[in-house]
Protein backbone atom coordinates (compact mmCIF):
# COMPACT_ATOMS: atom_id res chain seq x y z
CA UNK A 1 0.00 0.00 0.00
CA UNK A 2 2.71 2.28 0.69
CA UNK A 3 4.10 2.04 -2.50
CA UNK A 4 0.90 3.86 -4.16
CA UNK A 5 1.89 6.91 -2.45
CA UNK A 6 5.74 7.43 -3.88
CA UNK A 7 4.38 8.64 -7.58
CA UNK A 8 2.43 11.19 -5.48
CA UNK A 9 5.50 12.48 -2.83
CA UNK A 10 7.84 12.21 -6.20
CA UNK A 11 5.34 15.29 -8.21
CA UNK A 12 5.32 16.90 -4.67
CA UNK A 13 8.82 16.99 -4.83
CA UNK A 14 9.13 17.78 -8.21
CA UNK A 15 6.40 20.43 -7.91
CA UNK A 16 8.34 22.57 -5.38
CA UNK A 17 11.50 22.62 -7.36
CA UNK A 18 10.30 23.83 -10.73
CA UNK A 19 8.59 27.34 -9.51
CA UNK A 20 12.61 27.92 -9.66
CA UNK A 21 11.97 28.68 -13.12
CA UNK A 22 8.59 30.20 -13.03
CA UNK A 23 9.51 33.72 -13.46
CA UNK A 24 10.77 32.60 -17.17
CA UNK A 25 9.55 35.31 -19.63
CA UNK A 26 9.07 31.83 -22.33
CA UNK A 27 8.59 35.10 -25.07
CA UNK A 28 10.93 37.02 -24.21
CA UNK A 29 13.82 34.14 -23.86
CA UNK A 30 13.36 32.85 -27.52
CA UNK A 31 13.39 35.99 -28.81
CA UNK A 32 16.76 36.44 -27.04
CA UNK A 33 17.97 33.03 -27.99
CA UNK A 34 16.95 33.89 -31.45
CA UNK A 35 14.42 31.55 -32.04
CA UNK A 36 11.90 34.07 -32.87
CA UNK A 37 13.11 37.39 -34.80
CA UNK A 38 11.35 40.90 -34.72
CA UNK A 39 13.20 41.38 -37.73
CA UNK A 40 11.89 38.38 -39.73
CA UNK A 41 8.43 39.33 -38.17
CA UNK A 42 9.10 42.92 -39.46
CA UNK A 43 9.15 41.14 -43.36
CA UNK A 44 6.99 38.43 -43.30
CA UNK A 45 4.60 38.35 -39.95
CA UNK A 46 3.48 41.47 -38.71
CA UNK A 47 0.44 39.91 -36.48
CA UNK A 48 3.25 38.33 -34.39
CA UNK A 49 5.70 41.78 -34.26
CA UNK A 50 2.61 43.40 -32.65
CA UNK A 51 1.98 40.53 -30.27
CA UNK A 52 5.48 40.42 -29.60
CA UNK A 53 5.41 44.39 -28.87
CA UNK A 54 2.08 44.14 -27.13
CA UNK A 55 3.89 41.54 -24.51
CA UNK A 56 6.83 43.68 -24.41
CA UNK A 57 4.86 47.27 -23.55
CA UNK A 58 3.03 45.21 -20.61
CA UNK A 59 6.07 43.65 -19.20
CA UNK A 60 8.54 46.30 -19.37
CA UNK A 61 8.94 50.11 -18.61
CA UNK A 62 10.81 53.03 -20.35
CA UNK A 63 11.88 56.12 -19.35
CA UNK A 64 12.31 59.14 -21.39
CA UNK A 65 15.21 59.09 -23.52
CA UNK A 66 16.80 56.27 -22.07
CA UNK A 67 18.43 53.11 -24.48
CA UNK A 68 16.50 50.42 -22.53
CA UNK A 69 13.48 49.12 -20.73
CA UNK A 70 13.61 48.12 -17.27
CA UNK A 71 11.04 45.11 -15.98
CA UNK A 72 7.71 45.90 -14.64
CA UNK A 73 7.92 42.81 -12.21
CA UNK A 74 10.89 40.22 -11.52
CA UNK A 75 11.51 38.38 -14.71
CA UNK A 76 13.89 35.46 -15.48
CA UNK A 77 15.25 34.20 -18.83
CA UNK A 78 16.85 30.77 -17.93
CA UNK A 79 16.92 31.91 -14.34
CA UNK A 80 18.77 35.05 -14.78
CA UNK A 81 16.88 37.76 -13.30
CA UNK A 82 16.67 40.18 -16.27
CA UNK A 83 17.39 44.02 -14.95
CA UNK A 84 16.76 45.96 -18.60
CA UNK A 85 16.26 45.21 -22.13
CA UNK A 86 17.00 46.83 -25.26
CA UNK A 87 14.35 45.92 -27.87
CA UNK A 88 16.20 47.57 -30.73
CA UNK A 89 20.05 48.08 -30.41
CA UNK A 90 23.29 48.32 -28.52
CA UNK A 91 26.08 50.16 -29.83
CA UNK A 92 26.86 49.23 -33.50
CA UNK A 93 24.29 45.55 -33.17
CA UNK A 94 21.01 45.64 -34.19
CA UNK A 95 19.15 43.19 -32.16
CA UNK A 96 17.15 41.72 -28.74
CA UNK A 97 18.88 41.42 -25.87
CA UNK A 98 18.54 42.30 -22.05
CA UNK A 99 21.16 42.34 -19.21
CA UNK A 100 20.75 39.92 -16.27
CA UNK A 101 21.98 39.58 -13.09
CA UNK A 102 24.83 37.37 -13.11
CA UNK A 103 28.42 37.21 -13.62
CA UNK A 104 29.70 36.07 -17.34
CA UNK A 105 31.00 32.87 -16.43
CA UNK A 106 27.97 31.88 -14.76
CA UNK A 107 25.88 33.26 -17.71
CA UNK A 108 28.18 31.43 -20.23
CA UNK A 109 27.37 28.25 -18.01
CA UNK A 110 23.46 28.72 -18.08
CA UNK A 111 23.60 29.78 -22.14
CA UNK A 112 25.56 26.71 -22.95
CA UNK A 113 22.80 24.42 -20.83
CA UNK A 114 19.99 25.98 -22.73
CA UNK A 115 21.46 25.67 -26.05
CA UNK A 116 22.99 22.01 -25.05
CA UNK A 117 26.35 23.00 -26.54
CA UNK A 118 29.14 24.99 -25.99
CA UNK A 119 29.47 28.80 -26.65
CA UNK A 120 31.97 29.82 -29.40
CA UNK A 121 33.78 32.42 -31.04
CA UNK A 122 34.92 33.66 -27.26
CA UNK A 123 37.20 36.78 -26.90
CA UNK A 124 38.73 38.93 -24.09
CA UNK A 125 40.28 42.41 -24.80
CA UNK A 126 39.36 45.88 -24.50
CA UNK A 127 37.78 45.29 -20.61
CA UNK A 128 35.40 43.12 -22.55
CA UNK A 129 34.61 39.58 -22.42
CA UNK A 130 32.55 38.16 -25.43
CA UNK A 131 31.27 34.71 -26.65
CA UNK A 132 29.31 33.80 -29.47
CA UNK A 133 27.05 30.95 -31.39
CA UNK A 134 26.18 31.97 -34.96
CA UNK A 135 22.51 30.22 -35.18
CA UNK A 136 21.54 31.04 -38.70
CA UNK A 137 22.07 33.59 -41.45
CA UNK A 138 21.40 37.15 -39.54
CA UNK A 139 20.81 35.78 -36.10
CA UNK A 140 23.96 35.34 -33.90
CA UNK A 141 23.80 34.71 -30.19
CA UNK A 142 25.78 37.14 -27.85
CA UNK A 143 26.63 37.28 -24.12
CA UNK A 144 28.73 39.75 -23.27
CA UNK A 145 30.09 41.74 -20.32
CA UNK A 146 32.78 44.55 -19.15
CA UNK A 147 35.56 43.29 -16.97
CA UNK A 148 34.91 45.58 -14.54
CA UNK A 149 31.52 44.61 -13.82
CA UNK A 150 30.48 41.87 -11.65
CA UNK A 151 27.44 41.01 -11.82
CA UNK A 152 25.68 42.15 -15.13
CA UNK A 153 25.82 40.00 -18.09
CA UNK A 154 24.06 41.36 -21.82
CA UNK A 155 22.64 38.35 -23.51
CA UNK A 156 20.49 38.67 -26.98
CA UNK A 157 20.11 37.83 -30.16
CA UNK A 158 21.96 40.23 -32.92
CA UNK A 159 20.99 40.33 -36.41
CA UNK A 160 23.19 42.49 -37.94
CA UNK A 161 26.24 44.24 -36.46
CA UNK A 162 29.80 46.01 -36.80
CA UNK A 163 32.60 43.78 -36.11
Amino acid sequence: MKIRFLPGAVIAVLLAIIPARAGDDVSLARTIMCKDSWLDWNKNAPAQLKQFGDHFRSEFSHNGNDAFSTPVKPMTVAGLRVMQAYPESVGMGVGFSVIVEAPFDKTRRVMEREFGKPLQKCDAGDGMHMCELDIAEQRTFTVMAEDDEKNRTLVGCYYLYEK
